[in-house]
């Protein structure tokens, strides 16, 4: 039922390999037969059955990056991670390249809990999930739809619903601007189907304009610099496909948040531009919702958005660890 994958076999993350967790490739299916690719890290001299927790993110990025940090260094506090490239991207499969979905990569976050449910070291009533970036808003819409799912972190988290149909700061919230949108990606497909193929959208600006915004900044100095930089990332390279994130438009993927019973943390930095889609899903999530004793919202005084990429000083491992653990009994 799976493709077979051309997987890179030697490490090249944008971080340290740990000595304390063993590493290997894997690769699962989704529920729409597109094949993912992983990577998988486990603690070193386990015993018994592990709880298991699968990371995606960011928006844009790969496993090589964030989600493997992030994996990787869970795995060294006593849990089985992957972390795995969504659909069209990084080595995953899916065809065509550098597309997204509301509704695939919902599935790909779903299609990870299948394959570690499965595994013989992973107790199957003790899985977790982690979205990074956009992959936050992912992450909450998987927990609304999949009860398997114990719990939840939304890391820096966007909504990418909400940001393509109202722009940064809802600031192109009208009907107007999203007609104009929608005239443009429809003029777009059909330059796609004359030219039989798809048109990148563009990753990070590069070269950095001087009166770019601070969130620009923020991104470049992540993504096109040897911090982040990774020649699989979308972010790092030529981006999404133009029309890559078109059916976000229309689709909130928030909708049904208030009915997650499981527990969930979201993460984010206080001086993050994007700080706004943290605070706003929480208080979604918690409005009417009978279960918000298991519901946290933690900010991090003077934290930008890319700090929780890849800043082992500020990313709250010690808080997630514990969060887990909790949650994941």
């Amino acid at each position: 039922m799976e493709e077979t994958l051309v997987l890179t076999e030697e490490w090249d993350k944008t971080f340290p390999k740990s000595d304390r967790v063993n590493h290997r490739k894997v690769t699962f299916h989704n529920r729409y037969g597109i094949t993912l690719a992983a990577d998988l890290y486990e603690p070193k001299e386990v015993q018994g059955k592990l709880a298991a927790i699968a990371v995606c993110g960011p928006f844009g990025a790969v496993k090589e990056q964030a989600a493997g940090l992030y994996a990787q260094t869970m795995a060294e506090r006593g849990f089985l991670t992957i972390a795995f490239d969504p659909s069209f991207s990084g080595e995953s499969g899916g065809q065509p390249r550098y597309m997204a979905s509301p509704d695939i990569n919902t599935e790909d976050f779903q299609a990870a809990v299948d394959f570690l449910s499965l595994q013989e070291q992973v107790d199957p009533e003790r899985i977790g999930i982690i979205g990074i970036c956009g992959w936050g808003g992912m992450a909450l819409n998987a927990a609304a739809l999949d009860t398997r799912i114990k719990a939840t972190v939304a890391s820096t988290m966007y909504d990418m619903t909400r940001v393509n149909a109202k722009g940064y700061f809802d600031g192109e919230d009208s009907a107007d601007a999203r007609y104009e949108k929608r005239k443009a990606w429809n003029a777009q497909r059909l330059e796609d189907y004359r030219n039989g193929s798809y048109a990148l959208g563009g990753g990070v600006v590069d070269p950095l304009p001087e009166d770019a915004p601070f969130f620009v900044k923020d991104y470049y100095d992540y993504y096109k610099t040897e911090r982040g930089y990774h020649p699989r990332s979308l972010n790092s390279n030529g981006g999404w496909n133009v029309t890559g994130c078109m059916s976000f438009l229309n689709q909130p993927i928030l909708q049904y948040s208030n009915e997650i019973r499981s527990a969930v943390l979201i993460i984010h930095g206080e001086k993050a531009h994007s700080c706004y889609f943290s605070r706003d899903a929480y208080e979604d999530m918690i409005k009417g919702n009978p279960h918000t004793e298991n519901k946290e919202l933690m900010i991090l005084p003077g934290a930008v958005h890319t700090d929780l990429y890849d800043r082992m000083d500020v990313i709250p491992f010690d808080k997630m660890t514990e969060f887990f653990r909790d949650a994941l009994k």
